[in-house]
């Protein structure tokens, strides 16, 4: 479902579960002369939990942007113990590329950037290697390689948060960026570090997972994207896919398959956090749309 709208605010809240919580939001909305574009909401009944998305148009809404994170707390929020943000339509967020080796997912990020899929600024790639530099050259993006050893790993770290910090960076993804990140780095990007692997873990760990799963003659293959948490590949899921396959499938056959899902489920979970379609809550994440 598309979500762009010129001129627009979306809440995303959760708290917990009670009589009188969408009535309260829509009348702040109402009574402030919002007209409301999308809204959806889920209650997780197991732990009493209220969440919902609402978009509503700025167009003739009496509350100044900066001011409505400040109305929204004294009016409703206090009175619900609602957790909540807010994001405007005009911000245009700017995300990093980490790369390696592998290129695809890289690639298919950048083909969707470029034609305009993707509204988002892509100021800085980051790798550990060269091989993606001609490809950040032809596009203008800014490309640094950072080398990262046992050694060195948190002096380097330091100058690729530095770099961040530098351009301003709203959010980073890991698009096949085979190191794993320290926490500090982690911490300074809480749910805004998003990753991409196959789904065959922890069944199948290691540098060869789709030979492991050949040999097992495996049925099903994956791919999971989440955000980065101090737990290796165990953060809040945002998108997952999968695809059969059977025993005329080769390693190679599985590999290409693999790299496909990798491609659309990192595209898909890129794309929901963009449009603001994702609440974490835990360590599970309600995904709107």
């Amino acid at each position: 479902m598309s979500r762009k709208h010129d001129n627009s605010a979306i809440l995303l809240i959760h708290c917990p579960d009670q009589k009188g919580l969408v009535i309260a939001v829509t009348e702040f909305i109402f009574k402030n002369g919002g007209n409301i574009l999308h809204l959806d909401q889920h209650v997780d009944e197991q732990q009493s939990v209220f969440f919902m998305r609402v978009q509503w148009d700025l167009e003739t809404f009496a509350i100044p942007n900066d001011r409505i994170s400040e109305y929204f707390e004294t009016l409703v929020a206090s009175r619900f113990d609602m957790h909540f943000q807010i994001h405007f339509s005009g911000e245009k967020p700017r995300m990093a590329l980490f790369v390696s080796k592998l290129p695809h997912c890289f690639y298919d990020l950048l083909a969707r950037y470029e034609s305009g899929e993707l509204e988002v600024e892509i100021p800085v790639i980051v790798s550990n290697h060269d091989d993606m530099r001609p490809v950040a050259e032809r596009l203008g993006i800014d490309y640094h390689r950072i080398e990262i050893t046992k050694d060195n790993k948190l002096e380097q770290e330091q100058k690729q948060m530095e770099l961040l910090a530098r351009h301003n960076i709203d959010f980073v993804v890991l698009a096949r960026y085979m190191q794993i990140l320290s926490e500090q780095f982690i911490d300074a990007y809480p749910q805004r570090i998003i990753n991409i692997h196959h789904s065959f873990l922890p069944a199948f760990p290691g540098a060869r997972p789709y030979h492991s799963a050949y040999q097992r003659g495996v049925k099903i293959i994956g791919a999971t994207s989440h955000y980065v948490t101090t737990e290796l590949d165990a953060g809040p899921i945002i998108e997952q896919d999968v695809s059969r396959v059977s025993h005329e499938d080769s390693v190679e056959d599985m590999v290409r398959k693999g790299r496909d899902l990798e491609k659309i489920v990192l595209a898909r979970a890129v794309w929901n956090h963009l449009h603001r379609n994702v609440l974490v809550y835990d360590n599970r994440t309600v995904v709107f749309g």
